[in-house]
């Protein structure tokens, strides 16, 4: 009804210009009856009022639907109008649909071709991957470590890919099941031994084995192995422990990963979870891709798990996962 008024108010200001002009010009002519001018006056307004209420029986549905504008397309096209204008952007929105659906359809075919491409791609890059790692493994010399070492780096980055790739369809890749947490965190922090070692970082292991949680173990250990290689990376002393605590915090299970490393500026931490945010130890580290917790954040979203952060600058980061 309100847009209904606001669009008449143009016709309704010239309609009384001209009745006005009209019994002026009547006036000035010397018809100077009074009566007759206010019963003509009345007369025209009364066919004009009617005019009014017929347009807005004929448009309420059309008016209705544009002073919906949340209302969803497909029921926004169903609604018909005897109207010509009503009808005819009717027809117009209901062509424009019939595109924009076959357009949508069209690209979320060629995305999942590009995220099967990228499935297949990561599968074949780590065949290789696994080859040279056994094919190096016995051997003690300097330049093979070294070379183990990047082997570690391009897997992180393959899973990173192929976890990304996958995330939107989540739903399709998940399966939830009673875990001992204690199992899954010393599963994961011997797959990174490697890294440990190399950064001459070492794990402390500080949880209860009587912890379960309701979680997917594949999803949480790349989840863990994020936070864990975040831990390391920012971690630049040696000697240095990375804690991993497990206890009951009212009736949810917590997780918490404490490092002694160079910690997070307070202006950086409300954006840690933002997609490819580097922040300021981005520019000092450039491994840093911004899309480690971002992923940990989005997984455990999914999963129903909660995460926090807090940090202090020179002093180390802390993250928990909440069950």
């Amino acid at each position: 009804m309100k847009l209904f008024v606001r669009e008449q108010i143009p016709l309704i200001i010239v309609y009384i210009a001209q009745l006005v002009l009209i019994l002026f010009v009547f006036w000035l002519d010397g018809y100077q009856n009074y009566s007759i001018i206010l019963y003509a006056g009345i007369l025209s307004g009364c066919l004009f009022i009617g005019y009014l209420v017929y347009r807005y029986l004929t448009h309420r549905n059309f008016y209705k639907r544009l002073e919906e504008p949340h209302t969803p397309m497909d029921e926004f096209i169903k609604a018909g109008s005897g109207a010509p204008l009503a009808t005819s952007l009717h027809l117009l929105l209901k062509s424009q649909y019939r595109q924009y659906q076959n357009d949508l359809h069209h690209y979320q075919h060629k995305l999942k071709d590009h995220i099967q491409f990228i499935n297949q791609w990561v599968h074949q890059m780590k065949t290789p991957l696994s080859v040279i790692h056994l094919m190096i493994q016995d051997e003690d010399e300097p330049r093979f470590t070294a070379i183990g070492d990047e082997l570690d780096r391009m897997k992180k980055g393959l899973d990173m890919v192929l976890y990304t790739a996958r995330l939107d369809e989540f739903e399709h890749d998940f399966y939830v099941e009673m875990l001992h947490l204690e199992k899954v965190v010393r599963s994961v922090t011997s797959n990174q031994k490697r890294l440990f070692i190399r950064n001459r970082v070492f794990p402390s292991l500080q949880l209860n084995d009587e912890l379960s949680i309701a979680s997917d173990e594949k999803w949480l250990s790349f989840v863990l192995t994020q936070i864990i290689t975040n831990a390391v990376r920012y971690t630049t002393d040696g000697n240095r422990k990375i804690f991993l605590k497990g206890f009951k915090r009212d009736t949810n299970v917590v997780l918490e990963v404490q490092d002694q490393g160079v910690g997070i500026p307070e202006s950086d931490l409300p954006r840690v979870f933002d997609p490819y945010f580097t922040g300021e130890n981005g520019r000092n580290f450039q491994e840093s891709t911004g899309m480690g917790l971002y992923l940990a954040k989005q997984i455990c979203d999914k999963l129903g798990h909660r995460v926090e952060i807090a940090s202090t600058v020179n002093k180390g980061t802390t993250v928990r996962i909440i069950f």
